[in-house]
């Protein structure tokens, strides 16, 4: 499965800029932990860029995005490739999605024509190029609640202060966070959290008598090796 993008893959990222790509096939990030709602590819999938290198995709999800007029709108179908330093909204996509995208000297425009035609996101050029630049959430927040996409259990047990693997287990049940993927009986009973193997670990006392006591020089030696 090969996606086309140019080759912004140097430079430096500004994290909540996302630039209008008309050959880019997908929205895609390197910013893992902006996704929710995250999904494993069944394939192995790679972006191929305009100077003929490939990047792995991760994972697929969307991306919440905090509009000028305050409002969350999402990116569906957003590819998690870590290897590109750029943020790259695909216009076809866009449009595969209900909106308009219109280019002027003005700037670039983007339209909800599911919702007659109200126009959501509206940024000036920069030069030749078209951004989006939109407030982000905040990294904190999303660790906790989306989990970054991972389906890593022993990193879920972490996140929530060592928690046992089976209360684990009945916050997936009464889907106590959000976005807590959903864990194989196997895989609970198989994980083992070395750190809580440590902090458990009790030391049996030094006895109160000895049960040998020396009476001649050198006769008992103590080594530390």
């Amino acid at each position: 499965m090969q996606h086309m993008a140019n080759s912004m893959t140097g430079g430096v990222s500004n994290n909540n800029v996302w630039y209008v790509d008309f050959e880019a096939s997908n929205h895609m990030t390197n910013h893992g932990e902006w996704f929710r709602d995250t999904k494993d590819l069944k394939t192995p999938g790679f972006v191929e860029t305009g100077d003929d290198t490939t990047h792995p995709i991760t994972q697929i999800g969307k991306v919440s995005l905090s509009m000028q007029d305050g409002q969350i709108k999402y990116l569906k179908y957003v590819l998690h490739v870590p290897t590109i330093t750029k943020n790259l909204v695909s216009v076809g996509q866009m449009v595969e999605q209900g909106l308009q995208v219109t280019f002027n000297p003005n700037g670039c425009f983007v339209e909800d024509m599911k919702n007659q035609g109200k126009l959501i996101v509206k940024r000036e050029r920069n030069g030749r190029m078209f951004t989006l630049d939109v407030n982000m959430p905040k990294v904190n927040s999303i660790l906790f609640t989306h989990g970054k996409g991972t389906r890593d259990i022993g990193i879920w047990h972490k996140r929530v202060g060592h928690v046992n693997f089976q209360r684990l287990k009945l916050m997936e049940k009464y889907n106590l966070i959000g976005s807590l993927p959903k864990f194989g009986t196997k895989e609970v009973m198989s994980k083992v959290c070395e750190t809580c193997q440590l902090g458990k670990q009790a030391r049996h006392p030094f006895p109160a008598q000895t049960t040998h006591v020396s009476s001649k020089t050198l006769e008992m030696i103590h080594l530390d090796v």
